[in-house]
């Protein structure tokens, strides 16, 4: 269990932001949300946290904070959290070009080998 806040707010934080990169937000999408949730036990006072916060930011305030935010957590701490973005991109059945590019270029700015985000993402169930 990763009991990091940071961890928590900047997975958080990047997973809406890829949710809603595409301008659709699919059910399967918010599902994959609650797992993640679930998965790596975000108590419901963080998620109510995050869920105050972007409805206050723009888009570029919330990617600054997630990226920040990441950057600040263990290096398993990052990767762990671009193996569910990875796999959320995935969630609706289509990966839509501008997931691509908020992911490759989040992961770069984490200092994250995407080689070894599809590695790990390929050796787990999907979503």
């Amino acid at each position: 269990m990763k009991t990091n806040k940071k961890y928590q707010l900047g997975l958080f934080y990047m997973v809406h932001l890829l949710i809603n990169v595409d301008g659709m937000v699919d059910e399967k999408e918010r599902a994959v949300l609650s797992k993640i949730k679930t998965i790596e036990k975000i108590p419901d006072s963080v998620f109510h946290e995050f869920e105050s916060e972007i409805a206050r930011k723009k888009e570029r305030e919330i990617y600054h904070l997630g990226i920040e935010m990441l950057n600040a957590c263990s290096k398993e701490e990052k990767l762990t959290s671009f193996v569910h973005l990875y796999k959320m991109s995935e969630a609706d059945g289509r990966v839509h070009v501008k997931e691509v590019r908020l992911l490759l270029y989040s992961i770069r700015q984490a200092g994250i080998e995407f080689d070894d985000v599809v590695r790990q993402a390929k050796q787990l169930n999907s979503y």
